[in-house]
């Protein structure tokens, strides 16, 4: 057994890890804001708002960002996935740099039903004063519908964050792997026996130009003016 101390590997990179906790403080945000409802309302829709220009461009990144960041080396095949589920069980070591097998999977799963939420948002109605700025464009009955998918997928949504804090808390307690720390300051222990994956990261100035796209799509999406009656 290798006794030499674990090395420090960068793995995160800085646009993952603000978008990681700036998507847990909106997603606060927009579910107290809307269990407050009223007044609150306003602040839920721009929190939705900022999350989805925030979805948007993590799909992105997942496609032209840093190594860890790509969804290309975190997806991996369901032989991977069932091979590290198995090493979990047997309590066996297995290191990946970024996102785990069956953890990668998950933030592809955690974001396309938070990208669902956000999208069906944009068309729901309240039945009182608050409707999405895309409610005009379609049926008061299918809005409906997508009001309740919105409230049904939030349950969805509490169950997948649970079930990703569970993993966490299990890494750091009976694997010792301090995965929050990591997504604070992009580095992580890494056994000095096992081999290191060289990582390319990605332009900060790239990530800084995605995202203003992406805030200016949804910016653009979500504020067409209503049309008047002539």
């Amino acid at each position: 057994m290798d006794e030499r101390p674990p090395q420090s590997v960068r793995v995160w990179d800085l646009p993952v890890r603000v978008f990681h906790w700036l998507l847990v403080v909106l997603m606060t945000t927009s579910v107290v804001t809307g269990l407050v409802g009223g007044n609150a309302m306003v602040w839920h829709m721009r929190s939705g708002y900022a999350i989805l220009a925030l979805v948007l461009f993590r799909i992105v990144w997942g496609l032209v960002g840093s190594t860890t960041a790509r969804f290309a080396s975190f997806l991996y095949s369901p032989g991977r996935v069932f091979a590290f589920a198995k090493d979990l069980f047997l309590h066996r070591p297995a290191h990946y740099p970024g996102h785990n097998p069956l953890g990668g999977w998950m933030v592809l799963v955690l974001l396309l039903a938070v990208l669902f939420q956000v999208g069906s948002g944009l068309f729901a109605n309240d039945d009182i004063s608050t409707e999405g700025p895309l409610y005009r464009y379609i049926s008061k009955n299918l809005s409906d519908k997508l009001t309740g998918w919105h409230k049904l997928n939030i349950k969805i949504l509490f169950g997948l964050v649970a079930l990703h804090v569970v993993a966490v808390i299990y890494h750091w307690l009976g694997r010792g792997e301090n995965l929050v720390q990591a997504m604070f300051t992009g580095i992580r222990a890494w056994p000095s026996g096992a081999p290191v994956i060289a990582l390319r990261f990605s332009s900060l100035w790239l990530a800084l130009g995605l995202f203003v796209a992406a805030a200016i799509a949804v910016w653009l999406l979500v504020s067409q003016p209503v049309s008047q009656p002539i």
